[in-house]
């Protein structure tokens, strides 16, 4: 078992999951995605659309997406990086089919954060983000993607407005390292 995958609408609470999950094991840690675009956001490593670009064609992106005008990706060698000292990479990715191309190359444990709607606006707010309804498009979305491609994709499921970030880290903890043992 390679790593975590998160996967959820915003504001549904990757980052507050994976949090949870490193002050549970520090060995959980969270994959800096690559972004070009614009430079808001703190989970990032910000490069050039050049820079991007060199980093296709030697073959270290293993996943690239579109959304708000930005371009992101997860670097392979960030990845390896991390499992090569033993960590477990945690990555968020926002899509499924990105979820698909990442699991074609090693298995992850994936996982679905989901909020209703009205949760999102809701956070979205309370944290004082002013693209709220960029947010809004976005859950609306992924719940299109997850109508259209939930076949079975997901190991564990949980409304995070229903569980603690602490109980949805110790699920996950012990889903990924059962795999990872080869328990059921």
């Amino acid at each position: 078992m390679m790593g975590v995958v998160l996967y959820g609408p915003p504001a549904s609470g990757k980052s507050t999951t994976t949090i949870a999950l490193a002050e549970l094991d520090p060995r959980f840690t969270l994959v800096r995605k690559l972004k070009t675009g614009n430079r808001r956001g703190t989970e990032y490593d910000f490069v050039s659309a050049e820079d991007l670009a060199n980093l296709r064609v030697e073959g270290r992106l293993m996943v690239e997406s579109q959304r708000y005008s930005n371009t992101y990706a997860i670097d392979r060698d960030q990845v390896d990086q991390l499992t090569a000292t033993g960590r477990v990479p945690v990555v968020h990715l926002g899509d499924i089919s990105s979820i698909r191309r990442l699991v074609q190359a090693a298995p992850w444990l994936a996982v679905l954060l989901w909020i209703p709607r009205e949760v999102c606006e809701q956070r979205s707010r309370e944290h004082g983000d002013r693209d709220t309804n960029h947010r809004l498009q976005a859950w609306d979305e992924a719940l299109a993607d997850l109508s259209a491609n939930d076949d079975g994709l997901f190991v564990r499921r949980f409304r995070t407005d229903q569980a603690t970030s602490q109980g949805i880290a110790e699920q996950t903890a012990r889903a990924f390292f059962n795999q990872r043992a080869g328990a059921p």
